[in-house]
C-alpha cells in the first residue's frame, strides 16, 4: 500500500512539475492592436480563446492603443513584440526609416472606401464635381480620392475637402459633406444601416487603386529570425480556420468574459462582413502584389523610395 501511495506522490509531483515547466518555458509575445478591440482582429482573440497560441509554446497579451500611432512606433523601438498596423502606414513609415517589417496579414482586401448616401443625388463618381468631400486622416485617403476622381477626368480642385475628423457618417447626415472617403466598408455601411441612412459603397480597387492588404502584422527587422514569431504566425492560421470554420462559435468566443460590451448590432453587422476578407494564409506573401502597391504609392509621392521587398515585407520560415 505504501509503495502505491508513493507512486501516486511521484506521478502527481512529475505531473506538477511537468505543468510548471511548460509555464515557465512559453515565451512571452506582446501584441499591439491598431486601434479599439473590434471585429477586424477576430483571428487573434480567437486563437487565443482557442489555446492555439498556448499550443505554440506562447503566452500573448493583446494590447489596445491610447493613441492608435504610437504601436508600430512601439514596436520598432523594441517596447513589444508585433502591432497590427496598415499595409501603406506601414511602408510609409519604412520610408521614414523605421526598422520594420511585415510578418503576416489580418485582413487580405481593402477595406477603405468613398461613401455617400444611396438615396442622395450622388449616383457616380464623376457627379462629386463641385461637391463638399470629408475625410479624417490627410495623407492616404487624400491620394485614393485623387486617383479616384482621375479615373472621372476630375481633380482634387474640382471639388471641395473637409476634415471632419472622425464623424463619418454624422458628416453625412448632416448634409455637412457630399460623400466621405477613408469610411470602412464594413463599420460605417453597417452603421448607416443601423441609423436608417443607408450608404453607397464607391470601392477604392474598383476605381483605380491596386488591390492592398487593409491589416497586417509588423514586427521589429531585428527579430525575424526569431522562433516565436513563425509560432505565433501558425497559432493566427489556427485561428483563422477554426473561425470560418464556425463562425457562430467564433463571436462567442470574442465576445466572451471582458468583451461582452462588443456584443451588438454594429458588430455583429461588421463581424459578418469581416469573415470572408481574412487571410486564410496569413503567413503568405504576395511578392508582386506588395511591390505594385509600393511604385503606386511612390508614384503618387506618398513614399519617396521603394527599398528591396525583403527588407519590409517577408513570408517567415
Amino acid at each position: 500500500m505504501k509503495k502505491v501511495c508513493r507512486s501516486i506522490v511521484l506521478s502527481v509531483a512529475v505531473a506538477v512539475f511537468a505543468m510548471a515547466g511548460q509555464a515557465a518555458a512559453a515565451e512571452k509575445v506582446t501584441v499591439l492592436l491598431d486601434w479599439f478591440v473590434n471585429p477586424d482582429h477576430a483571428p487573434l482573440f480567437v486563437a487565443l480563446e482557442k489555446g492555439y497560441f498556448a499550443d505554440q509554446g506562447l503566452d500573448v497579451e493583446l494590447i489596445a492603443p491610447s493613441n492608435p500611432n504610437d504601436p508600430p512606433k512601439l514596436v520598432a523601438a523594441g517596447k513589444a513584440d508585433i502591432a497590427v498596423s496598415y499595409q501603406h502606414q506601414h511602408q510609409m513609415q519604412v520610408d521614414q526609416g523605421l526598422p520594420l517589417v511585415r510578418i503576416a496579414t489580418l485582413v487580405a482586401t481593402p477595406l477603405n472606401s468613398l461613401v455617400v448616401l444611396k438615396d442622395g443625388p450622388i449616383k457616380s463618381i464623376a457627379d462629386l464635381k463641385g461637391k463638399t468631400i470629408g475625410y479624417s486622416v490627410g495623407g492616404f485617403e487624400t491620394v485614393l480620392l485623387k486617383v479616384m476622381l482621375e479615373k472621372e477626368n476630375l481633380k482634387l480642385e474640382d471639388v471641395k475637402l473637409v476634415n471632419v475628423n472622425f464623424s463619418l457618417s454624422p458628416s453625412l447626415f448632416t448634409g455637412q459633406v457630399d460623400a466621405v472617403i477613408g469610411a470602412f466598408r464594413n463599420f460605417e455601411l453597417n452603421q448607416m444601416e443601423i441609423e436608417k441612412r443607408p450608404g453607397k459603397a464607391f470601392f477604392v480597387e474598383e476605381h483605380g487603386i491596386p488591390a492592398y492588404d487593409e491589416l497586417i502584422l509588423v514586427a521589429n527587422t531585428k527579430s525575424v529570425g526569431d522562433a516565436k514569431l513563425r509560432k505565433f504566425v501558425n497559432a493566427v492560421e489556427a485561428g483563422v480556420q477554426y473561425l470560418v470554420n464556425h463562425p457562430d462559435e467564433s463571436w462567442e468566443l470574442f465576445v466572451s468574459g471582458d468583451r461582452s460590451e462588443l456584443d451588438d448590432a454594429l458588430n455583429r453587422r461588421a463581424w459578418a462582413d469581416t469573415l470572408p476578407r481574412f487571410a486564410l494564409r496569413p503567413g503568405a506573401l504576395d511578392r508582386q502584389r506588395y511591390i505594385r502597391f509600393a511604385e503606386f504609392l511612390k508614384k503618387e509621392e506618398v513614399i519617396t523610395n521603394t527599398p528591396p521587398l525583403e527588407e519590409w515585407a517577408v513570408e517567415l520560415p
